[in-house]
């Protein structure tokens, strides 16, 4: 079963915009933190941002002033706007239950190709 599925990707050009969802059917994760993670070709997968089961975000140096993960008001649906998007930014992105010992198997991702 997927527990968490993304959407949102597609060809963007540089410091254009794209917003990427995560959502889940299971209505007690709205208590859980989320986190965005993506995979470059060749690459291995790499945190991008986290946002706590109280909403305090946090981002990884590369993204930071860029990307925001914010959260519906269902708190089942988490967004990753991507604000100024690099080349460097190219990745499938994933979205999983964080802290990390709270992680489910990871959904089939979304593609975000950043070129001209």
């Amino acid at each position: 079963q997927t527990h968490l599925v993304e959407s949102g990707g597609g060809l963007v050009q540089p410091g254009g915009s794209l917003r990427l969802s995560c959502a889940t059917p299971f209505s007690d994760w709205e208590f859980y933190g989320r986190a965005w993670y993506r995979q470059a070709p060749g690459q291995q997968r790499e945190l991008v941002a986290t946002l706590s089961d109280r909403d305090d975000a946090k981002y990884v140096a590369s993204v930071e002033g860029r990307f925001t993960i914010s959260r519906d008001v269902d708190r089942l649906t988490v967004y990753l706007q991507m604000e100024n998007v690099k080349p460097e930014d190219t990745a499938v992105y994933y979205c999983n239950l964080h802290p990390e010992r709270l992680r489910v198997p990871w959904g089939p991702g979304t593609q975000v190709t950043v070129a001209s």
